[in-house]
């Protein structure tokens, strides 16, 4: 079957005419397949939602109970026909519940990756390839100037601001699915063992994380109402960017602001928000990791969405891959 036949991009996001169904698209359809939680793949009203258990229980957390009419879990590695097409869930490695969709139909397997990253990451199933025809991957960090440090030395760099500055508040902004119960794990990695303080906004998933065997030590809430300012000094404080740019990030003691993101190697883009202290934690592959995946999995085709599309076309052509750009509109790379 030729691959664009079972799968091909329409507005509403990846469609298969064979199955009826959509993958991670961007508005309200019939039946929808979705890889992740984040909100740019996982979108309320659809009729029919298929995905992970925890990716369904992270969309109900986020959106409410009646964020879809009718919902099935699918279990990674199991295999099911959803009108005759069949479509197995395999781990992402980008967040907890985050999957890879193989779509297979008259000897045709098409891979749809999602988010996902090599590096190892305690706080979800790690990446596991699956052999495939066609590979759909992301490019968030599509380009060859994209190398991500280790993990545990950007932490490093945060415990010794905290040693350095032990009387100011150190602010993390961090997305609020994923990365924030990432950083918090790697604190504890590292050997931080004081109670980390988190915003409002991300209670319900770090108390989701921890209810799915995730340990993230002692969490406490950030509100400075009914707490004296000074038991902030020398803190860590978890919470979205958007919060930090508002009244509830000035009232700490001496705050000092960090951001979480891939996007922190690009130096502008910290200035911009105002980082002090950049932190280049990703939730996503680097340059050499997606190259390095698409040499293991060796498909015949390789098609490239939601990033720098040309740059990794370009690198699939010069290895003698087919490869083409997929041009989708609506999936967005601020979160990592």
């Amino acid at each position: 079957m030729r691959p664009d036949a079972l799968l091909y991009p329409a507005p509403e996001g990846l469609y298969c005419p064979e199955g009826g169904f959509y993958v991670d698209p961007v508005r309200p359809v019939e039946r929808a397949l979705v890889t992740h939680g984040h909100s740019d793949h996982a979108r309320p009203g659809h009729v029919n939602v298929l995905a992970t258990r925890q990716t369904l229980d992270i969309m109900r957390l986020r959106y409410g109970e009646g964020f879809c009419v009718s919902e099935q879990a699918a279990g990674f590695g199991e295999d099911l026909l959803v009108n005759g097409v069949k479509v197995s869930f395999h781990p992402a490695g980008h967040v907890l519940g985050s999957a890879q969709i193989a779509i297979e139909k008259n000897g045709t397997r098409i891979v749809v990756s999602g988010d996902y990253k090599r590096r190892p990451d305690p706080t979800c199933a790690a990446y596991v390839p699956v052999a495939c025809d066609v590979f759909i991957t992301e490019a968030t960090f599509g380009l060859p100037v994209f190398h991500h440090p280790d993990p545990m030395d950007e932490i490093g760099k945060l415990l010794a601001s905290l040693r350095q500055f032990p009387e100011r508040t150190h602010l993390v902004g961090a997305y609020a699915l994923g990365k924030a119960q990432r950083v918090i794990r790697l604190l504890r990695d590292a050997g931080y063992s004081e109670p980390i303080y988190i915003h409002g906004a991300m209670e319900k998933l770090c108390d989701y994380y921890v209810g799915e065997g995730i340990d993230l030590g002692e969490l406490l809430p950030a509100t400075i109402e009914s707490r004296d300012k000074s038991a902030f000094k020398g803190a860590v404080v978890i919470g979205p960017s958007s919060a930090f740019a508002d009244r509830w990030a000035r009232r700490f003691n001496e705050p000092l602001p960090a951001f979480a993101s891939g996007w922190m190697m690009v130096r502008q883009r910290a200035k911009q928000h105002g980082v002090e202290l950049p932190l280049v934690i990703s939730d996503h592959c680097d340059w050499p990791e997606l190259t390095e995946t698409i040499r293991e999995l060796h498909p015949a085709e390789v098609w490239v969405t939601h990033g720098r599309e040309e740059a990794l076309v370009r690198w699939c052509q010069l290895q003698g891959i087919k490869a083409k750009p997929l041009h989708l509109v609506g999936y967005e790379d601020e979160a990592d």
